[in-house]
């Protein structure tokens, strides 16, 4: 399966799915392109330093629809099946989910239902709830709302900050994420072979 990463910052989530993807830990794959809306995210290095395709595909004034044909197109190109959104900071157009339907998954650092959105780390702490986590879901119209796949908790200590909290958060992420794709690869891998 050709995996298409989109990212806007440091890439640690899209790291983990390029690492896992060359150990074999997600069979029968290949991170064909890692595309950044920023040209300064720190992940397009790293990405570069795995010896994974980037590109940069950067707003300019272009309306969503119109970013998102580019990049649309691009993921086409290298025959890209699933669209993994690894700390991409902009919401996709219908035109971009209709593109690829249920084939579009997310990494959210929340137990969504709750918190879905941004600053979600503060919005646990302030909340006062005892467990929150992360969320792989599947990308559709709405924010955050897809259906889930899975998700890990982590306890909300009494001395947390937003930072403490995220960064415990992130530790769980990577595994998660690299679990998911893994599931999807394998289930579409068992679909061809029944058919």
């Amino acid at each position: 399966m050709k995996i298409g990463i989109l990212i806007s910052g440091r890439g640690s989530n899209m790291v983990a799915l390029v690492d896992a993807v060359k150990r074999g830990e997600v069979p029968d794959s290949e991170v064909a392109v890692v595309i950044s809306d920023k040209p300064t995210a720190a992940g397009l290095e790293k990405a570069r330093k795995c010896d994974v395709e980037t590109l940069v595909i950067e707003r300019r004034g272009r309306s969503r629809e119109e970013h998102d044909a580019e990049m649309i197109a691009e993921l086409r190109k290298r025959d890209v099946e699933l669209v993994c959104l690894a700390g991409y900071m902009r919401l996709l157009s219908k035109d971009f989910i209709h593109a690829f339907p249920d084939k579009i998954i997310n990494i959210h650092p929340s137990l969504l239902p709750a918190f879905p959105g941004l600053n979600v780390q503060q919005q646990a702490i302030d909340a006062g709830v005892k467990t929150s986590g992360c969320t792989v879901h599947f990308v559709n119209e709405d924010l955050d709302a897809g259906p889930i796949i899975l998700q890990r908790e982590v306890e909300v200590k009494d001395n947390d900050t937003a930072e403490t909290l995220a960064d415990r958060i992130l530790e769980q992420e990577h595994g998660a994420y690299v679990e998911a794709v893994r599931r999807i690869v394998s289930e579409a891998r068992v679909a061809s072979d029944s058919m």
